[in-house]
């Protein structure tokens, strides 16, 4: 496993040192939308066949580095494996996403629940670090991930997806006390998840907060910043020039981007809906950010695409003084199975044609 990078442009950019373009990778890079990443995924007979099978986790983590020159890898998996490693049972039904076979309802099922082992019931996903940092050989960095505590809440709790989070929210109104339960164990399972993602090779670790942006304000800050806060305090990242950095991303998070940027963290990822250039400037040189191209970009002309790669560098170069130091580029949010393939090499391509220097 090599610790000498060929290209650690993310990293540098993380660390908001000045890098030759902006690097750039993309959510949901290794999935659907790839005809390779759809026979892999046959053969592994469904997602969770796929996730839990290292080598070829492995494999479809791959895939997108050998059509694009992308600057970094992140691990393929799901968010929602540790609920499953806490018992939930996390099963998938098509077309309709992720579902648990027994949610999170009552103070009980709270009490129940504990901070499952690194190296029992999610073993399989540290053996995907190792092997993917053995394939990718020290050319570009790996991202592990999680979900964020309030995200990982909204599933248990719903027992999957949700149009309104109506039971989740109305637990965390009617009895905040066991919400908190429920977040702390949540936060103590991410904390140790990331860091054994870590200690298996993982060289930058992302959190995403894909459900925060439903809650109020007064209760995004309650339920969701709270914990985030407390991941980006107590994770360990490492020491020196192996320290993994922290990422905190969260759909519809724009108006908190001066909290986020006091957390500890080294970036923060922000969606469509708020400029660039505005979350440079309330960032104010204290993080990193990520973003922010609205996925739906994809589905539009080459030309359309590149005007809106430059839009997007124009605007973060604005409100960042003049530089383009500091800024990962990404969507805004995962890229959706029908998208094209040539489309993605148009976006990578224009990154890093537009932003050299």
């Amino acid at each position: 496993m090599s610790n000498t990078l060929q290209n650690d442009r993310f990293l540098r950019a993380l660390r908001r040192e000045p890098v030759d373009r902006t690097p750039v990778w993309l959510m949901r890079q290794a999935g659907r939308y790839l005809p390779e990443y759809r026979a892999t995924r046959k053969q592994a007979g469904s997602f969770l066949g796929l996730a839990k099978n290292p080598e070829l986790a492995c494999e479809v983590t791959m895939q997108p580095l050998r059509r694009y020159p992308l600057d970094a890898a992140i691990l393929f998996s799901d968010i929602l494996t540790v609920p499953d490693a806490m018992g939930l049972g996390l099963y998938f039904v098509e077309g309709e996403g992720p579902k648990f076979e027994r949610p999170v309802r009552s103070a009980d099922d709270i009490a129940r629940l504990a901070v499952p082992d690194m190296d029992g019931e999610l073993r399989y996903v540290m053996d995907a670090v190792r092997t993917i940092r053995r394939e990718l050989d020290g050319s570009v960095p790996l991202i592990g991930f999680s979900g964020s505590p309030w995200t990982l809440a909204c599933y248990m709790v719903e027992g999957g997806g949700s149009k309104d989070f109506a039971r989740v929210k109305s637990l965390a109104m009617n009895d905040p006390a066991a919400m908190h339960r429920l977040l702390e164990v949540t936060t103590d399972a991410v904390i140790a998840y990331l860091d054994a993602q870590r200690q298996a090779g993982a060289q930058a670790m992302q959190v995403f907060d894909t459900w925060g942006g439903v809650l109020s304000p007064s209760m995004y800050r309650e339920f969701s910043l709270r914990y985030l806060q407390r991941i980006a305090r107590e994770l360990p990242r490492g020491e020196g020039d192996s320290a993994a950095p922290l990422i905190l991303f969260g759909k519809g998070n724009g108006a908190y981007v001066e909290e986020l940027s006091n957390t500890g963290a080294q970036g923060v990822g922000v969606d469509w809906t708020i400029d660039l250039g505005e979350a440079a400037r309330r960032a104010g040189g204290r993080v990193a950010i990520q973003g922010n191209l609205d996925p739906v970009t994809l589905y539009a002309q080459p030309e359309a695409i590149r005007r809106e790669v430059g839009r997007a560098l124009d605007s973060y170069r604005e409100g960042n003084g003049g530089s383009l130091d500091g800024h990962v580029f990404n969507l805004g949010h995962g890229m959706s199975p029908d998208m094209n393939p040539d489309h993605v090499a148009v976006l990578v391509d224009a990154v890093h044609e537009l932003s050299a220097r």
